[in-house]
């Protein structure tokens, strides 16, 4: 049977349910599934939040018998493995679907090609491909995950007219209107982390949750770029730890002053209860300790235009940041920020390449990256960005400004322009690499 304009329209639907719980499933991808029956949809479901069950089973359960002789509507090819849930290619069967339309094939080595060779062996009729290129953009964390063992990296920049980010020494800076910050809360509940530099930590001291009602829960991972432990005890991502997870990455020679003289949980190594990654610098890197301790810094700091701040996140820095200088003061440090809720993971802050690996094999697929030009500088040269938004707002900083890393006259070559969206004054132009 060939793909009518039908099929489009209902996997055009199953895409946007699809969307409904990003940043909520864990591991697993978020999948939309419709069942129709005669044209009418007799069954809906997307995964649910934490990962399962999974969408088949909950569409075909609320389809029930209406199922037989239906056509199914999967954006992600359906599982063929027994996990820790049934293969939903085996519920498809159970049901009696007659026809699987599917819009993106697992890479899954467990699954790929192998759920839909199990439908068409019990008769079913399999058409996969349909809307593919909008299939993959829903389900791009986990297709990064599963193919480049790293999560998908968004770097989100917003931008005065003249061209900056931010003021030089003053704290945060409110460049976009509140209808483009309403639309940045809903990017950060689709994310599972959100990364900012020690720098902006400092300066602008962040809160980097959903502020939007209703949303609160679905606040990302925070993770803060941080080599030497100055994350201030006062500031509010730490106070807020055992609210919602904090990372920090402290670079790895921090590790091995830890460990003179200190007890075993402190070494170097992967541990259950303080996760650390990345046990070795990165051999490939030349970089002496005095172009670390140069390098610490990693952010310019931000500053405030006359308008309103975005609501929780008032400007101001927070007591402390000054980072500790020998063993014992990082033994300190550390067992201040853990005692916090705060964990501490010792990975070269400055090599992405490591870093993203090492955050994809704690099931993160999606990384926002939302502070400071050095930061977004650090991504961009490591040819590690998958997307990026250019929030262009027409207010001008003037003196003292930050210069953006990136205009809308030099976006790296790779990337596609794939939409603009007006909030209010300001102009969103979004770009994509191909997956």
């Amino acid at each position: 049977m060939s793909v009518t304009a039908d099929d489009e329209g209902f996997m055009a639907s199953a895409i946007r349910l699809s969307r409904r719980h990003l940043g909520r499933t864990a591991t697993n991808p978020s999948v939309g599934c419709l069942i129709v029956r005669d044209g009418v949809v007799v069954g809906s479901a997307v995964t649910a939040l934490g990962g399962r069950p999974h969408a088949e089973p909950q569409a075909l359960a609320e389809a029930g018998e209406l199922a037989r002789g239906a056509t199914a509507y999967v954006t992600l090819e359906p599982c063929s493995h027994h996990g820790k849930t049934p293969p939903c290619a085996e519920a498809l069967i159970a049901y009696g679907v007659a026809r699987v339309v599917i819009s993106v094939t697992d890479p899954d080595p467990r699954v790929s090609g192998r759920g839909i060779a199990m439908l068409r062996q019990a008769g079913i009729e399999v058409d996969a491909g349909v809307l593919e290129t909008e299939g993959r953009r829903s389900l791009a964390g986990y297709l990064t995950r599963q193919t480049k063992n790293r999560p998908y990296v968004t770097l989100k920049l917003a931008v005065s007219a003249d061209g900056m980010i931010g003021r030089e020494g003053e704290g945060q800076v409110t460049i976009t209107g509140p209808e483009a910050r309403a639309e940045v809360q809903a990017l950060r509940a689709e994310s599972d982390a959100i990364l900012v530099g020690i720098g902006t930590a400092i300066a602008d001291d962040p809160l980097l949750t959903v502020r939007t009602p209703g949303l609160e829960a679905q606040s990302p991972i925070r993770i803060v770029l941080d080599p030497s432990l100055a994350l201030p005890l006062t500031s509010k991502l730490v106070q807020t730890a055992r609210e919602v997870p904090v990372i920090v990455v402290a670079r790895e020679d921090v590790s091995l002053l830890e460990a003179e003289g200190l007890p075993p949980s402190a070494l170097p190594g992967i541990s259950p209860t303080r996760g650390e990654i990345g046990k070795e610098r990165d051999p490939h890197s030349q970089a002496s300790d005095d172009d670390f301790a140069s390098r610490q810094d990693v952010e310019q700091r931000a500053s405030p235009l006359p308008i309103s701040p975005p609501v929780g996140e008032m400007p101001g820095r927070a007591e402390g940041g000054i980072p500790p200088t020998d063993a014992t003061d990082i033994d300190s440090r550390r067992t201040a920020l853990e005692a916090a809720g705060v964990e501490i993971v010792y990975c070269n802050p400055y090599h992405p390449e490591i870093l993203l690996p090492a955050l994809a094999t704690r099931g993160i697929s999606s990384l926002l990256v939302e502070g400071g030009a050095k930061t977004a500088r650090l991504f961009l040269e490591a040819d590690l960005v998958d997307r990026i938004l250019l929030y262009q707002a027409p207010g001008v900083i003037g003196e003292g400004g930050i210069e953006s890393p990136l205009q809308a006259t030099d976006i790296p070559s790779g990337f596609m322009h794939m939409s603009t969206r007006m909030f209010g004054d300001d102009r969103l132009d979004e770009y994509e690499r191909g997956l």
